[in-house]
């Protein structure tokens, strides 16, 4: 049998980043899993970017406790990490009367949440976002909400936990679990233990089996599949919801905040938001869809997703449009645990009392993204009070060195960068300024970046108006040259998406 790990985590989206990251600190041989090409692509990688203040969950509810004990960890983070992070607050927009008095049920969970808030006019408002609909009628003033660069949040968490020690292996998906007395065939030999099927010690992956104490399930989307696999939570059910979002050319509408609408039962609604890069974020709205993968757009979405945004912001501009995307949201029905609550969606951390060796996640929609932290720290209690010990490291370090973004120095860095390394002198994305020595530093990277996707979402490269028109076979020529790789190998997102099919002259590649 190969040599055991302490634990095991399964994905790396924000949630298991962080995660890996907090374990990182302690005394304990890790392993964390994903099945895709890169880290931070399933629901991490398609949202609204925001760092909820927690006003909206519901006042007793784990998402509600995640949430409000996250938020304040987010300025400490960034620092530590280098991710981009802003505290911008937020506005819930009432438009008319009958949303204006919904402010009031909205203050008051805010209240018995813990997070300060306040009710301001529609003059103010006006006042504070010219932009804004001349038909406000109030707002809920947030102070503590905020916008992250949810990739580069992910990116350096997954960094700072695999330099700490956590060994990263992506394209590897999780098939199913080895349990105590299997044999090596991956049969259960029920005959051996007493109580079948109740500990797990290993899982069968794509790549092989592995063996630990613990299995952390933080699958976003499929984690309803990996935990009826233990056997646990049989009536669990994760549907994916798709939201649609408009990206809007920078510097085409200028926004100081996050603004929401009075929110839905379903979703907190079709928002309209600056973002951290200078593009105006439109979306998303909520369709509960079948298919886990099914990203697409559709005009039904499109439609109701302009709509709500031209309810906030009318002087939105369709000619101001420069991309379209879909998210999935892993929306639960997993009940409160606090039976005092009615409420049918909450979060799931939990070490299930039926089987040993795992601990459990599962329903990370929002507000996961901004709970992610909180979350770990859960993690981290329920493995100690399960009798793991776990002692810190006396060489764990909880920083992550910055890398230069070129468009953000002054002319005197960018001088004298390049001074140092000609390559940040050679501008590969026009739109994002984005040069060569930021894609070779981040295909170098602990986490290196080996498609044009992944270089896509560390840099910023390909998402101004060309969309990748212009950098995309420099980057292609970039990546096999740094990879030593043939370029009909280079893909946009991993196998089967290659740019390049075969050589068409007789010029060796």
């Amino acid at each position: 049998m190969p040599q055991p790990y302490d634990i095991i985590i399964i994905g790396a989206g924000i949630v298991g980043a962080m995660i890996a990251r907090t374990l990182a600190r302690y005394d304990v041989r890790i392993l964390w899993l994903e099945k895709a090409s890169d880290i931070g692509v399933g629901a991490t990688a398609a949202n609204s970017a925001l760092i909820h203040a927690g006003h909206d969950a519901v006042p007793g509810s784990l998402k509600a406790e995640m949430n409000v004990k996250a938020n304040p960890l987010w300025d400490q983070l960034s620092e530590e990490l280098h991710f981009a992070f802003q505290r911008t607050g937020a506005y819930v927009v009432a438009i008319g009367p009958e949303e204006f008095a919904k402010l009031e049920q909205l203050l008051d969970r805010a209240r018995q949440n813990g997070v300060p808030a306040e009710i301001l006019s529609g003059e103010v408002m006006r006042q504070r976002e010219p932009q804004i609909n001349p038909a406000v009628s109030g707002a809920l003033h947030i102070p503590t909400g905020g916008i992250v660069d949810p990739w580069g949040a992910t990116v350096a968490a997954a960094e700072n936990a695999v330099l700490n020690g956590v060994e990263l292996r992506l394209n590897t998906e999780f098939l199913d679990f080895i349990w105590e007395g299997d044999k090596a065939s991956g049969r259960v030999d029920e005959s051996k233990i007493q109580n079948p099927k109740s500990k797990i010690v290993g899982i069968h992956t794509s790549a092989g089996d592995f063996y630990a104490r613990w299995v952390i399930n933080a699958a976003g989307l499929f984690a309803d599949e990996v935990m009826h696999k233990a056997g646990v939570r049989p009536e669990f059910k994760i549907t994916p919801r798709r939201g649609e979002y408009f990206v809007m050319d920078r510097n085409q509408l200028q926004l100081n905040n996050v603004l929401f609408p009075v929110p839905t039962a379903v979703s907190k609604g079709i928002l309209v938001t600056m973002t951290l890069h200078g593009n105006t974020l439109v979306g998303p709205n909520a369709e509960n869809i079948e298919d886990k993968t099914d990203v697409d757009v559709t005009p039904q979405g499109m439609a109701e997703t302009w709509a709500g945004g031209l309810k906030l912001v009318p002087g939105l501009k369709q000619r101001d449009i420069i991309a379209v995307f879909a998210g999935l949201r892993p929306a639960g029905n997993a009940p409160c645990a606090n039976p005092a609550v009615d409420y049918a969606h909450d979060f799931i951390i939990e070490i299930p009392a039926e089987v040993a060796g795992f601990v459990n996640l599962g329903g990370m929609e929002s507000p996961a993204l901004t709970a992610a932290p909180a979350i770990a720290a859960r993690v981290v209690e329920l493995l100690q009070g399960a009798g793991e010990e776990l002692r810190e490291k006396a060489a764990w370090n909880p920083l992550r060195q910055d890398r230069p973004v070129f468009r953000h120095l002054t002319r005197e860095e960018q001088a004298a960068l390049v001074a140092q390394d000609p390559r940040y002198g050679r501008v590969i994305c026009r739109c994002e300024t984005v040069t060569e020595g930021e894609i070779v530093a981040e295909i170098h990277a602990p986490i290196p970046a080996t498609t044009y996707d992944a270089i896509k979402r560390r840099t910023w490269l390909g998402t101004g108006r060309c969309l990748g028109g212009f950098d995309m076979p420099r980057v292609v020529e970039i990546l096999a040259r740094e990879l030593g790789k043939n370029p009909l190998e280079i893909s946009k997102k991993g196998p089967g998406s290659e740019f390049l099919f075969r050589q068409t002259k007789e010029a060796a590649l």
